[in-house]
């Protein structure tokens, strides 16, 4: 049995559409900047850190404590949108297999979210593709304010988990880095938002982990 971290965001699902249109939502709302918000822009931003993506993204906003006030009404506003999509919306969103395999790779391994994100993200995933009762755990930048590598760390700490038999899936550079910290092994999604020189193996398909953990 092998335990399966996943990350969120490039990995199992694809929300850039709704969420940048939230984000641009609170921008203007707020008023104080000139970003403008896209798809595009936050493929290239989810994975890193909730503060990191705050001073990118609104790199005009100069008061670090304003920032995270825009990017504190940026993930109430995508909330609201996420949790108000259909199931059919939800699936559309959700890369291809992502259920099916979770709930097979369930039966033999213990799965795992560690994100970056805010809190209640992992929920509202795991809620909208009806997973909750296939993830044990999970935490997020929000839960331990610290970079996914360490954040790694704790919850393998938390559940006795070795590198022998503990991998990570998801699709960035900063996953990559995150794992180094950690000392565990990486598997690319290379369907995702990312590019990774030197992972330890690449899927292009969901679905193969399949092949890999059954």
């Amino acid at each position: 049995m092998c335990n399966l971290i996943f990350d969120i965001d490039g990995t199992l699902w694809n929300t850039t559409e709704i969420v940048s249109v939230a984000w641009q939502d609170a921008a203007k709302t707020y008023g104080k900047t000139k970003a403008v918000i896209t798809a595009d822009l936050l493929k290239k931003e989810f994975g890193k850190t909730m503060d990191v993506i705050a001073e990118d993204v609104f790199f005009d906003v100069p008061s670090k404590s304003e920032r995270q006030i825009l990017i504190d009404l940026c993930c109430k506003l995508e909330h609201v949108k996420l949790h108000a999509i259909t199931p059919e919306i939800a699936d559309s969103i959700i890369f291809p297999g992502v259920q099916d395999t979770l709930k097979q790779l369930h039966e033999k391994n213990n799965l795992y979210i560690v994100s970056n994100c805010q809190c209640g993200y992992p929920e509202l995933f795991t809620d909208k593709s009806r997973t909750k009762d296939l993830i044990k755990d999970h935490l997020c930048f929000g839960d331990t304010g610290t970079c996914k590598g360490e954040t790694i760390k704790t919850l393998m700490k938390k559940y006795d988990m070795t590198p022998d038999n503990t991998y990570y899936i998801g699709d960035t550079t900063g996953d990559y880095e995150a794992c180094v910290v950690a000392g565990i092994r990486f598997i690319y999604c290379r369907y995702g938002f990312g590019e990774v020189a030197d992972p330890y193996k690449t899927i292009d398909s969901f679905t193969e982990l399949k092949e890999m953990f059954l």
